[in-house]
């Protein structure tokens, strides 16, 4: 795969994982669906997408997928949806993405034990990109409601599970389809357990289906497929860019300030990123 794709695929998956902050939150504050609602029609609208997708390009789904990712799957997407009842979206992005940042040392590990190494550049990189999350997480902003708070900090865990089990696992559309599918039935049990509070209208509807087919839906599969040409490293370090990108979308919006933090943070997790993952082309071309 070209660097040019995978940095194509890479962004439009960063802007599509950003998506399901504002979406979730503009359906849960705005509209009258409940959590346990959007997550179903979240994951049954993002299945079905996939298993187009899948067809459409002459795949197999029969088989594709696991009982335990799609566990994952469901556990990032129900604890997702329930935080955002009380987090604003520039919150629990940030709060989503602290989350992950526990499992970025395992994926980093992962990838030492494959043969994967850092260069200084690199080092300096990561280190700047967690210096700039870490501006944005600093006191400042107001304090999330605790019960939310937690949710949002198992979604992020959750996600990051899956992210370690998906990779190297096959067609990416046909697993994340399958995982999708499997996924299904667990979040019709929770439609079914919180029945009592059930609630739904058209507006509600469409953001939980536009998060489903196109922001989780497809923004994995496009995920998944930048992931064969990233290494573990890299790819835990790129989706430092997913609150800076939610932010921004939210100043856009949902109305909240650009302030200097937010300019400064997204500058250096951005920076930081680029020297992670752009190839130094002029060492390249001098060992050549």
């Amino acid at each position: 795969m070209s660097p040019v794709r995978v940095t194509v695929l890479t962004l439009l998956a960063m802007v599509a994982f950003a998506a399901n902050s504002l979406l979730c939150r503009l359906a849960l504050k705005g509209t009258g669906i409940d959590a346990a609602t959007f997550t179903s029609i979240r994951i049954a609208s993002g299945a079905l997408a996939l298993s187009l997708i899948v067809r459409l390009r002459g795949c197999r789904l029969s088989g594709a997928g696991n009982w335990l990712s799609a566990l994952a799957l469901f556990g990032y997407a129900a604890a997702f949806s329930f935080a955002y009842v009380s987090l604003p979206a520039s919150t629990g992005a940030l709060l989503l993405f602290g989350a992950v940042q526990t499992t970025m040392t395992t994926m980093i590990g992962y990838g030492i034990r494959k043969g994967e190494r850092f260069e200084s550049q690199q080092w300096i990189g990561l280190t700047c990109a967690l210096a700039g999350l870490a501006g944005l997480l600093l006191p400042g902003l107001s304090a999330p409601p605790l019960g939310g708070a937690v949710l949002m900090l198992c979604a992020g865990v959750a996600w990051g599970v899956y992210s370690l089990r998906r990779k190297g696992t096959g067609n990416p559309a046909a697993v994340t389809a399958g995982n999708f599918l499997r996924a299904v039935p667990l979040a019709a049990a929770l439609s079914a357990a919180t029945s009592a509070h059930a609630s739904i209208d058209s507006a509600g509807f469409w953001y939980a289906t536009g998060s489903g087919a196109v922001a989780s839906g497809i923004g994995y599969a496009i995920w998944y497929a930048a992931l064969l040409g990233l290494k573990a490293g890299n790819a835990a370090t790129v989706q430092l860019s997913v609150p800076v990108i939610a932010t921004l979308g939210a100043v856009a919006f949902l109305g909240e300030s650009v302030t200097i933090r937010i300019a400064l943070a997204s500058a250096a997790i951005l920076g930081g990123i680029a020297l992670v993952v752009v190839r130094r082309e002029t060492q390249h071309d001098r060992r050549v």
